[in-house]
């Protein structure tokens, strides 16, 4: 398939995309990604590598694009990880923090 990536053409396959990436170790994801056999990759490093273009030439909308096209799945930024309370934890959120809860005592 053919997909314009800054604004260059380039044949691509889904078979060789996943040839191109065999082997490449997935950077931490801080962004959007895209998943590829069992590994999840940031887009800028796939489109580096299917590419050999510098990451600053194209932007991530355009890899995604290109992947979700070759039947990829993309995502978004990852969701920001979820922070579990205690029931203590929560009760002394509603009442405040320790610091202030005796102060009108005084």
């Amino acid at each position: 398939m053919r997909c314009v990536i800054a604004r260059y053409p380039f044949d691509l396959t889904k078979d060789g995309v996943m040839d191109s990436m065999k082997g490449v170790t997935p950077e931490p994801v801080a962004g959007e990604s895209v998943t590829i056999g069992r590994r999840r990759y940031p887009v800028k490093q796939v489109g580096e590598i299917i590419t050999r273009q510098d990451r600053r030439d194209f932007t991530g909308g355009e890899v995604v694009r290109a992947m979700v096209r070759l039947g990829f799945t993309c995502h978004d930024h990852p969701a920001a990880p979820v922070q579990v309370l205690t029931p203590l934890q929560s009760a002394s959120a509603l009442l405040g923090t320790a610091g202030t809860a005796g102060a009108w005592q005084a």
